[in-house]
């Protein structure tokens, strides 16, 4: 009962909350199309962990939960894992499929020569936040809306680089492979664990996720700084005691932690290569649970390995799945995992049901929630410009 009820709070969010587009008539008309439609969703398998529980709903086998109310509704449901190569089981529904449902966690990257045999195609959903494997401007030319599910998991993804701050601070996995290894060395971690009160922390990007993990580290006593192209309200920023940095590059020096915080968009897919590495100060932390594509991947290898870098960690990698060979995996001092941040049980619920909501608003001719639309009428939300 309590889920339910977290279910049905979640979609009320959804769609009382404001956002930066305002309500009219979509391109190709999209909500007003009629008849059964072909929807295709693409998840990671689960397999033997998918019956340990009933709520793990971002998984093939349990595809959002709505397999059932869609077909009773006359809509066609084609659910997949294969997403990659000429061969891919994706591939075979490309020509005819309506909409399209992915997750950054398991992405299928809608290309524009994906977009463009894609004759049918009107509406691709995002389960989650982050729309960045789909080609934004080939979908905005071709008249398609693209959407996700604002908001679903940002308490997560902010949870989750707290802990990974800690984790990096307190020298905590080479602890716990001592321990494994049946060995014993304090030395061998004490000499590079440090508290986090007092440090420095800086979030490049200062959106849903930034503003929750600065309420977050507040209480640690930290001295916290942020970059944004946006400067939070004045009465949050006292609240917070965070300070604006307007200059990236006067900001990347002053923190012993950083965490990028900000959309991969064609400003920031390598943002953060040698030069600005360069810049921060030696043996700074980094948290990246935003997009791997912002980091140069070569670049943070280097510096991982020179010390510039004292530890880096997150769940973000490109491509993804990152191929066995990803330098990421081998470089010391990391702790970096798959991508799991916003797929917590919690967060499934929360796009699932978002998800769901936006499809019945699509059958029914309604608008989605504002701030869901990432491409509408031919325009990218302003994140993505």
């Amino acid at each position: 009962m309590a889920m339910k009820r977290a279910v049905t709070s979640a979609i009320r969010a959804f769609a009382s909350s404001p956002g930066s587009f305002g309500p009219s008539s979509l391109t190709r008309d999209l909500h007003a199309s009629a008849g059964s439609k072909k929807i295709v969703g693409v998840f990671y398998k689960a397999n033997e962990y998918a019956a340990l529980n009933p709520n793990f709903m971002g998984c093939a086998e349990r595809a959002l939960g709505i397999k059932e109310w869609l077909e009773s509704q006359g809509h066609q449901y084609i659910v997949t894992d294969d997403k990659e190569g000429p061969n891919c089981e994706l591939e075979k529904h490309i020509p005819d499929l309506h909409v399209l449902i992915s997750t950054p966690f398991h992405p299928a990257y809608v290309t524009a020569e994906r977009i463009s045999r894609a004759k049918n195609l009107q509406l691709l959903l995002t389960a989650g936040i982050g729309s960045d494997h789909i080609d934004l401007k080939a979908a905005a030319a071709a008249g398609l809306t693209v959407a996700e599910v604002t908001g679903s998991n940002v308490v997560s993804v902010a949870e989750d680089e707290l802990m990974r701050i800690l984790i990096l601070l307190r020298n905590f996995l080479p602890g716990y492979r001592q321990i494994i290894n049946g060995e014993w060395n304090v030395a061998g971690l004490a000499y590079r664990a440090y508290d986090l009160e007092g440090k420095t922390v800086g979030t490049i990007g200062a959106g849903r996720i930034g503003k929750l993990l600065l309420q977050r580290l507040k209480p640690f006593n930290c001295n916290l700084l942020y970059h944004d192209r946006l400067k939070i309200d004045p009465e949050l920023e006292k609240e917070l005691g965070a300070k604006f940095e307007e200059d990236l590059d006067a900001l990347l020096p002053k923190c012993d932690v950083i965490v990028i915080n900000m959309p991969l968009t064609e400003k920031t897919r390598g943002l953060f290569d040698k030069d600005k590495i360069a810049k921060l100060k030696k043996g700074a932390l980094i948290v990246n649970n935003a997009r791997g594509a912002i980091m140069d991947t070569q670049a943070v290898v280097d510096a991982c390995n020179s010390g510039q870098i004292g530890g880096y960690s997150g769940d973000v990698w490109y491509p993804q799945p990152a191929p066995k060979d990803h330098p990421w995996r081998y470089m010391p001092n990391h702790a970096m995992t798959p991508h799991i941040s916003g797929t917590t049980i919690d967060g499934q619920l929360r796009y699932a049901a978002g998800v769901k909501d936006m499809l019945e608003r699509y059958f029914k001719g309604e608008e989605f929630p504002a701030q869901n639309y990432i491409v509408k009428e031919g325009k990218l939300a302003s994140q993505y410009q």
